[in-house]
């Protein structure tokens, strides 16, 4: 009886048997309190692991945790949510090129327009104009698939690229939320307030089951528009992730490409247009 051919192993099979021989050499060694940047790399390299790789993995694992330890923002971060969200990733490319794709990216798929742009650091801010109320009704007409503006309710986007090996910068993007933030706790404290009046009322009246009901019927609208905040930090998270999608594909162009030329109103409106047209 002749054997077949062998078993294939399929990817979350490979990812598991990978993890368990990382963990198993790992265990062969004495970490004590941890281990240093050039240890872990040659633990890599004893299990196979090139260097560049693990050095991308330090990198968005330091990055990542000091994102969780700036999570917060006292009493009112931890009851609505922060007044920012944040993503990190090692993007492989030079700074100049990156730089242009996230230029490109937020000028094409965004409402937002430069507010500053230093080597290695860029910020954005909402665009308010014509140009944004043009692109925005025009979007309606379009079905190419793609969520739409997804920081829209963010006030400023702030990127910043630092160098590390050659071909690879670590790419840092936040975005700031506190006026929509203050926009839903302004709400949540005028329905508070209404609800407080209206209690006094029915309390000077003398309508005692009418003031316990008021009172935990207007805390818990004012609890409930607070909580509609999340969704919108969630879809400014899932932004900023999209922007790093971009910067790590095929977003990087070649630092000798100029950027693409920014269309006058006048061309943009004749594009949209013909778009809706078609």
């Amino acid at each position: 009886m002749t054997a077949g051919p062998p078993a294939r192993i399929d990817r979350p099979a490979l990812e598991r048997i990978l993890q368990r021989a990382a963990e198993l050499q790992a265990s062969e060694r004495d970490v004590g309190e941890g281990l240093t940047t050039d240890e872990v790399l040659d633990l890599g390299k004893e299990v196979g692991i090139p260097a560049g790789y693990l050095r991308r993995a330090i990198m968005e694992d330091q990055s990542h945790s000091l994102d969780t330890q700036a999570v917060g923002g006292g009493l009112l971060g931890r009851t609505v949510g922060p007044a920012e969200v944040s993503a990190a990733r090692v993007v492989a490319g030079d700074q100049d090129q990156i730089e242009r794709a996230l230029l490109a990216w937020l000028d094409k798929q965004e409402l937002m327009v430069v507010q500053r742009h230093q080597p290695g650091w860029i910020s954005w801010e909402r665009d308010r104009g014509m140009r944004a109320a043009l692109r925005r009704g025009m979007s309606s007409f379009e079905d190419d698939g793609q969520a739409k503006y997804m920081l829209s309710r963010s006030d400023v986007v702030t990127a910043t690229i630092t160098p590390l090996e050659p071909g690879f910068c670590h790419v840092n993007l936040t975005a700031s939320a506190k006026g929509a933030r203050s926009g839903f706790v302004g709400g949540a404290l005028a329905v508070t307030s209404t609800g407080a009046a209206a209690t006094t009322v029915a309390l000077v009246l003398g309508a005692a089951p009418v003031v316990a009901l008021g009172s935990v019927l207007w805390l818990g609208l004012g609890y409930g528009i607070t909580r509609l905040y999340r969704p919108v930090l969630e879809r400014l998270q899932l932004g900023l992730e999209r922007v790093l999608d971009h910067a790590e594909g095929a977003g990087a162009k070649p630092s000798r490409q100029l950027p693409p030329r920014t269309a006058g109103l006048l061309e943009m409106i004749s594009t949209e247009v013909r778009k809706a047209l078609k």
